[in-house]
């Protein structure tokens, strides 16, 4: 096999980093201490990740940098400035969610690349080539997919010469990642700022099938699964674990490592792989995978099941027997702790000491020697002594007698002492060869130290910074108007139509039967409704989204999946980002105008009124948002059901999308309900016990959004009261038309309800 196969390591801080490097991964993803999806991991200074990437490369190894969350705008000044530092460093790619960035790095930052997140719910052909279009050289797919469907996604990719990346390892979410807001929602840490909360592996009172924690899954492991991944086309086998130790990530891309090492050489797999259950584990499944979703794919325990598999392992029943499997296990945890720690011990990552002799006689150049030295002076592998690097620059014209500037002791320090920096500790400045009374040109002098940084870069050139550009707010084309439009799930409620002077958007399901013109029909017959399309479209749906467009021709869209936002710019039929698409900053707004023809943009319900007041609208670009609406807390491939209520398929099958409808409650350990409903047509989801309602955002921002939005569907409502949508709408218009009576009336409709997310906003 000719092919390389990209191993890819979770670095989650600086001994995890070392540990996955001498294990053999090929590349490494870390975070620093901001931007990162992984708060809860320890993650990297900018100087450990200096030092980091110096150590990586010499070992032939990658580093990755994630920045992936969603960003707001006050902090696009901090963003320019690590973005900035991050154009002259040696780093090998930066991992993405915002599409805003993807903007920002086109425009001001062309060299880094661009991987995109598993955050952005990769998961149809057309959201890959829209990633390919904006700029991403690698796709991390959603890791809910089946090997056909990577195979398919894969095969795309290559076409718009965009690597793949695989999850084949560690912890799984239930939800779609990207799309997970209970967190956010419950506790008011986003998953979409690295601030998730497990809300997952929460205990809650014991469902009807016995189970405490209904939504925890085992953890991710393709190890036997290599051969379809590598026929597949998959580029990068990536391990998740970023808040895993050193000893875990050790363990783990050694196993890896050996495993795919054997299979390129001889095309057989190694069969044990009770190595990875030494190290913190949930137990294993591979059903996404396969696509054979059973039951078998959840654990009622989300603590370390490594203990556990010692005891069955070993047949361990009595009290003896259990007692010397886990100091068999400890004991092994011990041999790891102790190999891992002799293995990373002499990899140093501290800054390398540097030395700048300058000389310069009359007649003679102006030369700078260069030296650098490693502290410990060591070599990574045998510890002998490491010879010191050596540079020489000289000046292209002689140093003449001064008669105004001399270029003195002075004059150097204020130009060279910068390089001690993120990289380098400046141990000397030898001036002891440099003449009395000397110049020359200090242009001269600004060339030489543009080619010592050179040098100093590992022969990049540094790149001036670039400064934050000044975005002009457009006002919108009505300024004394906002409209109000409703979205609707049902025909029976398109008499609606006839009530309201604003949009009406009809939501499409998540699932379609093959060739049904059902859907069609609908838009045919009731052009006035603009299809409103769901967030996650895989394989055949996509491909019955697609032709529903194709078909009923619809003059505008509301599309919360790129990939369909893409097939409808193909066509001529305009679109608006739907709230989905998580949409924090004027960036965003200019990559979906820009790159995807966007007319227009919901604003993330997810941020505060702060965070959304310096948001600039495009030029001819409505800005929207959902005032009222059930708040969906996660989306699942995965049923809810089989630890819950049960059901009796053993498996998830094709029938299930569409022809189940189901709701049913699961309460937390402090007594709150929260509403699980599967609409025919739709995947399971989890929605908060309140409604949003956000009126206050009519009086502050009227100025500024087109449009609000209120959903009247029935979806996610679970046993709630189910209002009067006639007697509904007619109190949101009286609100947006200014009437004072209107809150009141709504507060007394609407019993059980929130705006917190308006208040607290997303956590930095």
């Amino acid at each position: 096999m000719s092919r390389k196969i990209e191993l890819l390591a979770p670095g989650g801080d600086v001994n995890a980093v070392k540990a996955a490097i001498v294990a053999g991964a090929n590349a490494v993803y870390c975070g620093l201490d901001t931007f990162n999806a992984r708060n809860r991991a320890s993650n990297l200074s900018f100087d450990e990740l200096s030092g980091a990437l110096r150590l990586a490369h010499e070992y032939g190894c990658e580093i990755f940098l994630t920045l992936n969350v969603v960003i707001l705008e006050h902090e696009m000044g901090a963003l320019f400035k690590l973005l900035n530092q991050l154009v002259n460093t040696t780093l090998d790619g930066i991992i993405v969610q915002d599409l805003g960035l993807f903007n920002i790095v086109k425009k001001h930052f062309p060299t880094l690349h661009i991987h995109a997140s598993t955050q952005l719910t990769t998961h149809n052909e057309s959201q890959v080539e829209f990633l390919a279009r904006i700029g991403a050289t690698r796709v991390n797919l959603s890791r809910e997919l089946n090997l056909t469907e990577i195979k398919i996604l894969t095969d795309v990719a290559h076409k718009c010469d965009v690597l793949t990346e695989v999850f084949v390892h560690g912890a799984l979410c239930i939800a779609f990642s990207g799309q997970c807001y209970s967190s956010s929602v419950s506790v008011g840490n986003s998953g979409n700022r690295g601030r998730c909360s497990q809300a997952c592996r929460d205990e809650y009172e014991p469902t009807a099938m016995g189970n405490k924690h209904p939504l925890n899954l085992k953890d991710n492991s393709a190890y036997f699964d290599l051969p379809e991944l590598v026929a597949a086309g998959v580029d990068s086998l990536k391990v998740e674990g970023r808040i895993k130790g050193a000893n875990y990530v050790h363990t783990v891309i050694d196993s890896w490592r050996k495993q795919i090492d054997t299979f390129v050489q001889t095309g057989n797999l190694i069969e044990d792989d009770s190595s990875l259950y030494k190290v913190f584990n949930r137990n294993f499944t591979n059903k996404f995978l396969t696509g054979d979703m059973t039951k078998n794919m959840f654990t009622d325990n989300p603590r370390d099941h490594s203990f556990d598999h010692a005891n069955e392992k070993n047949n361990a029943i009595s009290v003896v027997q259990i007692y010397d499997a886990q100091q068999e296990l400890s004991t092994q945890k011990s041999e790891i702790d102790s190999l891992v720690k002799k293995k990373i011990e002499f990899l140093d990552i501290s800054k390398r000491e540097l030395t700048l002799e300058f000389s310069g006689q009359l007649n003679q150049p102006f030369t700078v020697n260069i030296i650098i030295e490693d502290k410990n002076d060591i070599t990574l592998s045998n510890k002998n002594e490491k010879e010191p690097l050596r540079f020489e620059v000289q000046s292209q014209m002689p140093m003449q007698t001064a008669d105004k500037s001399v270029v003195d002791i002075a004059a150097i320090d204020k130009r060279f002492k910068s390089f001690s920096n993120a990289n380098f500790e400046i141990k000397n400045m030898d001036y002891s060869n440099l003449g009395n009374n000397l110049s020359i040109p200090f242009k001269e002098l600004a060339r030489i130290k543009k080619q010592v940084a050179f040098l100093l870069n590992e022969g990049k050139d540094v790149l001036a910074p670039v400064e934050l550009p000044k975005l002009v707010s457009h006002e919108k084309a009505d300024k004394n108007k906002t409209t109000l439009s409703i979205l609707i799930s049902d025909i029976k409620d398109v008499h609606l139509c006839d009530l309201t002077d604003g949009d009406v958007y009809f939501k499409l399901p998540e699932s379609f039967r093959t060739d049904n013109d059902k859907y069609i029909n609908v838009f045919l017959e009731h052009p006035q409704l603009i299809p409103w399309f769901p967030a996650v479209l895989i394989g055949k749906d996509f491909d019955e989204a697609v032709r529903l467009l194709e078909v009923a021709k619809p003059k505008l869209i509301i599309s919360n999946n790129t990939g369909v936002a893409y097939k409808a710019v193909q066509m001529g039929i305009d679109w608006i980002a739907g709230p989905l698409l998580n949409t924090t900053n004027s960036y965003a707004l200019l990559t979906l105008q820009e790159d995807l023809n966007a007319k227009g943009a919901f604003i993330s319900n997810e941020i505060n009124k702060q965070q959304m007041r310096s948001i600039k609208r495009p030029n001819n670009f409505k800005m929207m948002y959902s005032i009222y609406h059930p708040i969906l807390m996660m989306t699942s491939r995965q049923c809810f059901f089989q630890q819950t209520v049960g059901c009796k398929k053993p498996r998830i099958d094709a029938s299930c999308m569409l022809s189940c409808k189901k709701e049913t409650t699961v309460t937390n350990v402090k007594g709150i309900s929260f509403a699980i409903d599967k609409q025919k047509g739709g995947y399971p989801s989890i929605y908060n016990h309140e409604q949003f309602l956000n009126m206050d955002i009519v009086t502050d921002y009227a100025d500024k959004f087109d449009e609000f939005m209120i959903d009247l569907t029935d979806i996610g409502s679970g046993d709630k009261e189910k209002l009067d949508k006639t007697v509904l709408l007619t109190h949101f218009q009286n609100l947006i038309s200014g009437q004072t009576q209107a809150a009141d009336q709504l507060n007394q409709m609407v019993k059980v309800k929130t705006r917190q997310q308006y208040v607290e906003g997303l956590n930095s």
